[in-house]
């Protein structure tokens, strides 16, 4: 069995002096957000590592929907979860055609069409809150899904193309050569073909768009105004409206609500990470 050489484990201590504090420094709010969870209202901010009389009763609260903020949990959380799979369901179906009509059948201007989409990241989506509200208003999607759905799908498109297409751009082209030789239609390429071989990438690029649909709050509080219409976010945000905000029920339905993204995240690490960065390299 070699021994590790000085330069290895000097590489590796470098490598734990870095890690183990961004590590660190990550789980610091997690574990506070969880401690407000497991703690009674009175010892919420007892500044303790540890809440003296830990309890699940804030759970029940949650789930029981018995708060004044937590009538419409379910309603809500079903909401995030329907917005968020539309989102990605369909950024997904749009970058995938995309990227092959560019990279595959490389249909005439279609990098301009791609540079022209990309080219809409220089403005903050901050700054089109505002006209994309005036212009789901024009078409009456207000308080819709809808309306929510397809101002994430406008965001997240442009980016999801763009890797799509990189790495779309690493297949080989026999390939695309050997099944036009054998008589098939782009239809079939693409669903025999390209769909197979592009799987890591689209599995992370749904999910980016995805969680980034599930994370929103600004488009949701702008386009969204009913209790059962909103989504969990921008419930969670009513909470900060009271006088005396219950913050251990807030820090417990934020901790249920941050689950479901960070097991979704565990499933396909594998293909967020190879995926998003397919392309990133030319060979």
């Amino acid at each position: 069995m070699r021994m590790p050489t000085l330069r290895e484990i000097g590489n590796e201590a470098k490598l734990l002096l870095i890690g183990i504090p961004v590590l660190i420094w990550t789980l610091i709010p997690i574990y506070h957000m969880f401690l407000f969870a497991i703690s009674p209202k009175q010892d919420a901010f007892a500044g303790k590592l540890w809440p003296d009389h830990p309890t699940l009763q804030n759970f029940r609260i949650v789930f029981n929907q018995q708060h004044y903020f937590l009538r419409d949990f379910w309603v809500q959380f079903g909401n995030s979860v329907v917005i968020a799979i539309a989102a990605g369901v369909i950024t997904l179906i749009i970058a995938t055609l995309a990227a092959f009509a560019i990279s595959r059948l490389r249909i005439r201007g279609g990098r301009t069409v791609m540079n022209l989409a990309l080219f809409t990241y220089f403005i903050p989506a901050a700054f089109l809150a505002v006209p994309m509200y005036r212009t789901m208003g024009n078409y009456g999607l207000l308080n819709n899904h809808w309306s929510l759905i397809l101002a994430m799908v406008t965001i997240a498109s442009p980016y999801a193309i763009w890797v799509l297409k990189q790495a779309s751009d690493k297949l080989p082209v026999e390939l695309d050569e050997a099944a036009i030789m054998d008589g098939a239609t782009p239809l079939q390429l693409f669903r025999m073909v390209y769909v197979p071989l592009m799987l890591p990438s689209l599995v992370a690029v749904g999910t980016y768009a995805l969680l980034l649909a599930w994370n929103e709050y600004l488009y949701a509080f702008l386009l969204l105004s009913k209790d059962t219409e909103i989504t969990l976010p921008v419930a969670l945000g009513n909470f900060l409206a009271a006088d005396d905000s219950p913050w251990e029920l807030l820090m417990t339905t934020g901790f249920i609500y941050a689950l479901p993204p960070a097991a979704v995240y565990y499933a396909f690490r594998r293909y967020m990470v190879g995926g998003l960065t397919a392309g990133a390299v030319k060979s």
